[in-house]
């Protein structure tokens, strides 16, 4: 992955003792009622009590918005564990869908391109919360996951790992990413809103991707040795496999028995993960 990497959060965290103005702007914006504005938009985030050990940024699904996400199982994970949480509005008020995100390849009429928005609102976060170099994981539900899908794919250095749940890329699909990631996808087997093949609406002219293609595309990004993961595991009601032996990057999919929704114990799941991704050497 070609970014400034994970620091290792021991390191971070003593970073943030020896110098304790890093992040220690009041938050004046961001909770239920009064979103903190960009030029494009608005989020809303939480601070932890302690100095943050990261960011969590979490993209809602269709017809949700920033607000609702404040009462996520992922908010209250993040922020116990010392992360900022940040829930950007998917506001597109002139389209067929009003709360939603700008997903590339699905011949919908978009009033904004997300990708420029939500890299306004990381900058806004970072400037005005003083977390200039806190390593940041993009996360998003449903619709919100293929937005996340899309930037990784298109811009990957804009966060250090990429966690989707339920929704991946539209067709048509992108042929290959602009370099590598570390994503960590999670999708129902019995989801029947976005199915692990996909689906059509409108006769056709618009179709959910197929999970399995996309991880196509992203293995063959990362120049993953084999099409096979590395490993496979069952944990709980988890169904997890996991491509290592990639030349940059790392996938890693889990499977849950539910449908269209996050399993159970995700929001430590990926927080586990990622944590765990900044002990390593890119």
């Amino acid at each position: 992955m070609q970014s400034r990497g994970l620091p290792h959060v021991a390191g971070l965290m003593l970073a943030f003792f020896l110098f304790p103005g890093a992040a220690s702007a009041q938050q004046v914006c961001g909770d239920a009622e009064t979103p903190c504005r960009v030029e494009s938009g608005s989020y809303h985030l939480i601070l932890p009590e302690s100095e943050p050990a990261g960011i969590v940024m979490h993209l809602h699904g269709g017809g949700s918005t920033g607000k609702a996400m404040l009462n996520s199982d992922l908010a209250r994970v993040s922020v116990a564990r010392g992360y900022v949480f940040v829930a950007p509005n998917g506001e597109h008020p002139e389209a067929r869908w009003t709360k939603d995100w700008s997903v590339r390849a699905d011949n919908t009429r978009h009033d904004r391109d997300d990708a420029v928005f939500l890299q306004t609102v990381i900058a806004d976060v970072r400037d005005r919360f003083r977390l200039a170099d806190a390593p940041f994981v993009l996360a998003g539900f449903s619709r919100g996951g293929s937005m996340v899908w899309d930037m990784a794919c298109r811009l990957p250095e804009f966060a250090d790992a990429y966690a989707p749940v339920a929704g991946a890329f539209w067709d048509s699909l992108p042929e290959r990413c602009a370099g590598p990631v570390r994503l960590f996808h999670a999708h129902g087997w019995t989801d029947r809103t976005v199915p692990l093949e996909g689906r059509s609406f409108r006769d056709g002219t618009v179709v959910q991707g197929d999970v399995w293609a996309s991880l196509k595309v992203l293995r063959e990004t990362n120049r993953c040795g084999n099409r096979q993961p590395e490993t496979s595991s069952f944990e709980g009601e988890y169904w997890l496999r996991h491509w290592t032996d990639c030349e940059a990057g790392q996938i890693d999919l889990l499977l849950h028995k539910g449908g269209h929704t996050a399993p159970t114990g995700w929001a430590d799941t990926i927080l586990d993960w990622f944590e765990g991704l900044s002990l390593k050497q890119l």
